[in-house]
């Protein structure tokens, strides 16, 4: 590990688990070249955040490589990249509302993007589908994200949720740590392309009963919290380890 003498442990720990979401995102196929982010919130009382070198795909980027800038999007350490204004307009946004929101992953898949064009959103039709219904959100598309004003209507769309689908443009999530911001992403991506499969084999789909949904719904974010996040995640380590070794450096 190429761990710099400037960065402290606790941050250096975040930066590889934020590295090692990015090549995850990759190794699955969610990745649109340049053009998502996942981002982290440093620890310390700075308010610093840590998104991915603007240009950098995502299964090259290092613990190390990490662009560090402040609220406003500006950066506070050196780095020959820059941010991409857009996408830290949504992540500033949570980041800024939600104190759970140590990590954010946006993303741009097809089968996300494809069930945010719906407008019944996602649909209650799989076992996967249900564990996003029960902490699940909307926003209304305003453009490409460029807009500070957006900020504030994103936040009050997202509430207490921490699964949202941004209408017309993808999904987005939030968690306290790497491995719960990667599962829910997980089920809601799955969740999205069984749905979009299930619309293309035809015929009429059979939808989970409302009283089942209801007792998902309750339970909130126990659902997430109990769907073994935290043991999937040595696993997925093991899996970059052995596939594309390097998010630590």
């Amino acid at each position: 590990m190429a761990q710099s003498v400037h960065i402290s442990p606790e941050e250096w720990a975040v930066r590889c688990d934020l590295a090692a979401l990015y090549r995850l995102a990759a190794l699955h196929g969610w990745d649109d070249l340049i053009f998502t982010h996942i981002s982290a919130r440093v620890p310390g009382p700075e308010h610093h955040f840590l998104i991915n070198p603007y240009g950098m795909m995502f299964e090259e980027i290092t613990a190390s490589s990490l662009v560090k800038v402040d609220g406003a999007g500006e950066k506070v350490a050196p780095s020959t990249y820059d941010v991409n204004p857009a996408g830290f307009i949504i992540h500033s946004a949570v980041h800024g509302a939600r104190e759970d929101a140590r990590f954010v992953m946006h993303l741009h898949t097809v089968a996300g993007v494809a069930v945010s064009t719906q407008r019944e959103g996602l649909l209650p039709i799989s076992q996967h589908s249900l564990f996003p219904l029960a902490s699940l959100s909307y926003h209304d598309y305003e453009g490409v994200a460029l807009n500070p004003e957006e900020k504030a209507r994103l936040v009050a769309d997202l509430g207490g949720t921490s699964l949202m689908i941004l209408r017309n443009h993808g999904l987005l999530t939030l968690g306290h740590s790497a491995a719960d911001t990667f599962l829910k992403m997980f089920m809601l991506q799955r969740a999205c392309e069984i749905q979009v499969a299930a619309q293309a084999g035809g015929g009429e789909l059979v939808r989970i009963p409302a009283p089942i949904l209801a007792g998902v719904r309750a339970a909130g974010e126990k659902v997430m919290r109990g769907s073994g996040a935290e043991l999937a995640w040595p696993g997925l380590l093991r899996r970059l380890a052995r596939q594309n070794p390097g998010h630590d450096d």
